[in-house]
C-alpha cells in the first residue's frame, strides 16, 4: 500500500464534519460528533449497528438534516446539504449496500438518470450520452460498455456502474457502505484495486464495513462512533483487532467467545444421539451422499469453501429442497421431510442465510414475524386471534434475546442487521426446535450483536436443543462448536473436535477444505 501523506495544520480536510448532533422523537441518534476526511485517503468509519454511522452518512447525503449548530466542510468551505441534489453539486456521492440503478434502462442512461442530453426536440439524445460516459467506464475498466442494460448486470458490475455515475458527476467524497457483502471473494478484489486506484487520483474516500479484514486491507485510518458518539481515530499503524473491538463496543476481544470445555459428551441425558443424516444427497448436484450425527446439547459446526454445498445440505436437511436418497432419523427414528412443514412438524428448524429474502416479511411488526410461525395456536373459536396473548409472547421474545426495538409493533425492516436476526431466531424458538440449524448467523451483524448471538447460541444447548451451526468465519466456528464436519466439493471431507483427536482450528478445517488433509494435525 502506498504511504498516504500525513494530515497536517496546513493541508485541508476535503470533508469536515463539526459538531453533528442528530435528534429524534426520544432519540438521540448523534452527540456533537466530528469527523475528517483527507484526499487521496481511505478513511474507515466503524461502530456498532445503532452507533450512529448511517445516519451520520444520511446527513452526509441530504437524507436528513442535523440539528441546529452542525458544520459542513468540503475543501475547507462551508456547504449548505439541503438535499440529495445539495450534496451531488457539492461533490458527495455515497455507494449503498442496496444498489439504487433503473435496471430496464442501460448504463449511460443510469450515469446521466436526472440530467440526460436533449437533442433539439424533446428526445433524449442516447447517442451522445453514450459518448459522455465512455470515457469513465475506460478509466474504470469496466467489461460492460455504454449500451449495455443494466438489469443483465452482475452485482459487482452494477456496482462499477454506481461509481461510475459519482465519478461522471465529478464527486470529490465517495462513500462506500458496506460494499463486499453480495461480492465474490474474486469481485472483492477488484473492488479493493478500484479503491486504491481512486485513492491515488486524490478521492476522499469513507468505508464502513463490519469486516475486519476489509479494514485492515484498505484504510488509512479508522474513526469509531458509539453510541451515536465519536469515539476517537486510529491511524493505520495503531490498528489492532482489540484496540478496535474495545473502542466499538467499550470491552475486550476477549469476551465474545466464551465457550466453555464441553461436558455434554459425558452427560448420557443430554449427549445422545438426537439426529442422524445417512448418505442424505440431492442425487450429486450440489450434494453427494452425506452421513453424519448430532448429540443432545452439542454445537455442531459445518464449514468448507464457498460452494462446497453447506447450505445445500442444510436445505435438505429441513426440506426446503427435494432429496434424491438417503434417510434421516431423528431421535433414532426415520423421518420423512419433503418440506419444510414436514421439517417443522419434526421439531426441525432452519434459519437461512438470507434472512431478508427468504426469512423476514420485512414490511410487517416484529411481533407478527415472531408469531406467524405459531399463529394456530391463538385461534379461537370461530377463527379469532387472541391477540393478547400473541403480544405477550413477543414482549418475552424481545426481553429474553435482547432485541432492541421501541416494541414489537416496530417493522421488521427498520431494524438493525443484528435485531433483525434475532428477531426471526425468536420465531423458530417458539416451535420448540429439537434441532436449530443456523446458516451464517452473524452475517452483517455487527460486533456486539454477534456476542449476544454466540451467548444465545451456548443457552439453547445447554437445554439440550442440538445445533448445527454453518459459518464463512473460521473464528465464529472455533468459537461456538463442539465439534466441526468439513464438506469439499459436495461431500464431507473430514472432522475435527470431538473424539477425533484433531484440533478445532483453522489449519485443520483448511487443510480438510482444501483436500490436504492427509497433514492435519
Amino acid at each position: 500500500m502506498p504511504a498516504m501523506s500525513e494530515p497536517t495544520a496546513q493541508r485541508v480536510p476535503m470533508l469536515e464534519m463539526r459538531n453533528v448532533t442528530k435528534t429524534f422523537p426520544g432519540v438521540k441518534a448523534l452527540n456533537d460528533v466530528s469527523l475528517k476526511a483527507w484526499g487521496g485517503e481511505v478513511l474507515a468509519l466503524m461502530g456498532e449497528n445503532g452507533a450512529g454511522k448511517s445516519t451520520l452518512m444520511k446527513i452526509l447525503s441530504g437524507a436528513y438534516q442535523p440539528d441546529a449548530g452542525a458544520e459542513i466542510l468540503v475543501e475547507g468551505q462551508p456547504v449548505q446539504i439541503t438535499d440529495p441534489i445539495a450534496a451531488k453539486k457539492a461533490g458527495i456521492a455515497i455507494i449503498y449496500q442496496e444498489l439504487a440503478l433503473a435496471p430496464n434502462l442501460t448504463v449511460a442512461e443510469n450515469i446521466y438518470l436526472g440530467q440526460e442530453i436533449r437533442s433539439g426536440g424533446l428526445g433524449v439524445d442516447r447517442r451522445a450520452m453514450a459518448e459522455g460516459c465512455g470515457t469513465v467506464l475506460e478509466r474504470l475498466g469496466a467489461p460492460f460498455g455504454p449500451k449495455t442494460v443494466v438489469g443483465t448486470l452482475s452485482i459487482a458490475e452494477q456496482q462499477l456502474v454506481e461509481i461510475a455515475r459519482a465519478l461522471h458527476a465529478k464527486s470529490r467524497i465517495l462513500v462506500f457502505d458496506e460494499p463486499t457483502t453480495a461480492l465474490s471473494a474474486r469481485e472483492t478484489d477488484r473492488l479493493f484495486d478500484l479503491v486504491r486506484q481512486l485513492r491515488s487520483e486524490g478521492i476522499a474516500l469513507i468505508y464502513i464495513s463490519h469486516r475486519m479484514a476489509e479494514i485492515y486491507e484498505l484504510s488509512d485510518r479508522v474513526s469509531v462512533l458509539r453510541d451515536g458518539t465519536y469515539v476517537g481515530t486510529l491511524e493505520r499503524e495503531g490498528l489492532s483487532a482489540e484496540s478496535l473491538v474495545k473502542m466499538m463496543v467499550g470491552r475486550d476481544l476477549s469476551t465474545f467467545y466464551k465457550k466453555e470445555p464441553n461436558q455434554r459428551a459425558q452427560d448420557s441425558a443430554r449427549g445422545e444421539v438426537i439426529f442422524q443424516a445417512i448418505d442424505l444427497t440431492d442425487g450429486g448436484k450440489r450434494v453427494k451422499p452425506c452421513s453424519f450425527e448430532l448429540r443432545r446439547g452439542e454445537v455442531l459446526g459445518i464449514a468448507g469453501l464457498v460452494g462446497s454445498g453447506r447450505t445445500e445440505l442444510a436445505r435438505l436437511i429441513f426440506g426446503a429442497d427435494p432429496k434424491k436418497g438417503g434417510e434421516i432419523r431423528l431421535e433414532g427414528k426415520p423421518i420423512e421431510v419433503n418440506s419444510p412443514q414436514d421439517g417443522i412438524d419434526h421439531g426441525i428448524a432452519y434459519l437461512t442465510e438470507d434472512r431478508k429474502a427468504l426469512g423476514l416479511f420485512l414490511d410487517m411488526s416484529c411481533g407478527d414475524n415472531i408469531n406467524i410461525g405459531v399463529i394456530q395456536r391463538d385461534a379461537r373459536r370461530g377463527g379469532i386471534l387472541d391477540l393478547a396473548r400473541a403480544w405477550k409472547r413477543a414482549e418475552t421474545a424481545f426481553q429474553s434475546l435482547r432485541v432492541r426495538a421501541a416494541s414489537p409493533l416496530v417493522p421488521v425492516g427498520t431494524l438493525s442487521g443484528g435485531n433483525q436476526q434475532k428477531v426471526l431466531l425468536s420465531r423458530w424458538l417458539e416451535i420448540g426446535p429439537k434441532i436449530l440449524i443456523l446458516d451464517e448467523p452473524t452475517r452483517g451483524v455487527d460486533i456486539g450483536a454477534k456476542s449476544e448471538i454466540y451467548r444465545i447460541i451456548d443457552g439453547l444447548s445447554r437445554q439440550g436443543i442440538g445445533l448445527i451451526v454453518i459459518s464463512s468465519e473460521m473464528p465464529e466456528i472455533i468459537g461456538t462448536c463442539d465439534r466441526v464436519i468439513v464438506m469439499r466439493e459436495g461431500h464431507i471431507e473430514g472432522e475435527v473436535g470431538g473424539e477425533t483427536g484433531l484440533d478445532i482450528t483453522q489449519e485443520n478445517m483448511m487443510r480438510f477444505a482444501a483436500g490436504s488433509a492427509a497433514h492435519a494435525t
